[in-house]
């Protein structure tokens, strides 16, 4: 196959998709919820010769945990298109209708970004919420996912496919690429895509990013801080800081350092050291908290604090205040998601005013930095850029808008002489 080739495919597919209507775009979604259903034996063994490659070659467990998909993904996988089904058009909606003139009215609408590559991790469940939001927003997907999923999305992409051309919908707006040198014919495609979303590791987003022409969406770190303040409760703390490490410390969206309020840091660090210690998490952080805890940690220079470990390892430090702690993780941080623990209202104000992140949490915790939990039906990645979308990127991320302008013979010299006047008026 040459990417560049279907790409082009997919370009003049995209406005057919684009004017598609929602009805036929949700059938799909229910084809697709069914055919998941229906062929559920088929993909469970699919995804059983990626596990039996996965421990063969000896891949990590927490990769083999997301690569699992079972009875209860597929569950969720379904409800999950039932969820996106319900929610409203993305395309259409006006954002601005102004009358410049009594005959010449302008509107502003959502479209359709048109062809998105969307590269991702080794999690099959990640291909049917791609796919999915892609097809209810209107856009072609170019779809990449991880060797160790190859088999199970095969599978999957082939019932989608399926799926969408049943509902009437174009055929080419979807496309598959399987083999990884694919990946650099796809970054080529700056004249046919429109828009790149890589989800992967650091090394691997910043490697898209500097590769391609296209534009990229996406974050290249989640390096998420949770700040302890003076005026915390501590049993709430620990809940919170417990679960935005441990309960799925893979996720880009778990917590990796911990800043502590100096006024209660004789007290606090040395109960949080015992909980993460129970908790088999690695404690590494300044001298300072050495001392505080009495108990050998990993001792971090100053300069070590912008490190995402995603695994059960946590960096921990001591901060005079809500300002050293908004200036720690304005530099530190990757501008992803951040949280502080006070029961001080004017406190919680200022850090999330101050801190520059797509996310800024007030007393829980960081792990609900995710599309599904915001109610956006599934995400196709997380944004920590500033342009276009930030934060979990939903339907909303996935349009962007055209101006329409109607009117009646009206010429730009009739206004430049005088002879007529703009109204500049919303209707």
């Amino acid at each position: 196959m040459v990417v560049a080739t279907e790409a082009k495919k997919m370009k003049k597919a995209a406005p057919i998709l684009a004017a598609s209507s929602v009805d036929k775009r949700n059938n799909a979604l229910d084809y697709i919820a069914k055919a998941l259903e229906d062929n559920k034996d088929k993909i469970f063994a699919a995804n059983r010769k990626d596990l039996d490659y996965a421990k063969e070659n000896d891949i990590a467990e927490s990769v083999i945990k997301r690569l699992k998909y079972d009875e209860a993904k597929l569950k969720d996988s379904i409800s999950g298109l039932i969820g996106l089904k319900g929610l409203d058009d993305p395309i259409g909606k006006v954002y601005m209708k102004r009358e410049l003139d009594s005959d010449l009215l302008l509107t502003k609408i959502s479209v359709p970004i048109g062809v998105i590559g969307v590269i991702f991790e080794a999690r099959p469940d990640a291909l049917i919420q791609v796919a999915s939001l892609c097809i209810k927003s209107g856009n072609c997907a170019v779809l990449k996912g991880g060797k160790e999923t190859a088999n199970t999305n095969k599978v999957l992409f082939e019932i989608i496919k399926d799926c969408v051309i049943k509902a009437g919908l174009p055929g080419e707006c979807l496309l598959q690429v399987e083999q990884h040198n694919e990946i650099d014919e796809l970054l080529k495609c700056d004249e046919e895509v429109d828009l790149l979303i890589p989800r992967g590791s650091n090394k691997f987003v910043r490697y898209i990013m500097e590769n391609t022409k296209i534009p990229v969406m996406g974050h290249s770190s989640g390096i998420c801080h949770i700040y302890v303040d003076e005026m915390a409760d501590v049993n709430l703390a620990l809940k919170v800081i417990l679960d935005a490490k441990k309960q799925y410390a893979a996720a880009c969206n778990a917590v990796e350092t911990v800043l502590i309020n100096r006024k209660i840091a004789d007290t606090f660090t040395p109960a949080l050291y015992e909980m993460l210690m129970s908790e088999e998490v690695t404690v590494n952080g300044t001298k300072e908290v050495e001392d505080i805890v009495g108990k050998e940690i990993g001792i971090m220079a100053e300069d070590e604090f912008a490190k995402e470990y995603n695994d059960y390892e946590i960096s921990l430090k001591i901060v005079d205040g809500v300002d050293e702690a908004i200036e720690h993780i304005n530099y530190y941080g990757s501008h992803h998601t951040d949280a502080i623990i006070t029961e001080d209202d004017k406190v919680a104000e200022t850090f999330t005013q101050m801190v520059d992140s797509a996310g800024v949490y007030v007393n829980c915790s960081t792990r609900f930095a995710d599309g599904y939990r915001y109610g956006f039906g599934a995400e196709v990645g997380i944004s920590t850029g500033k342009l276009h979308a930030r934060g979990p990127v939903g339907l909303d991320g996935l349009v962007t808008y055209k101006y329409i302008l109607k009117g009646d013979g009206n010429i730009v010299g009739d206004y430049a002489s005088g002879k007529r006047n703009f109204n500049h008026k919303d209707v």
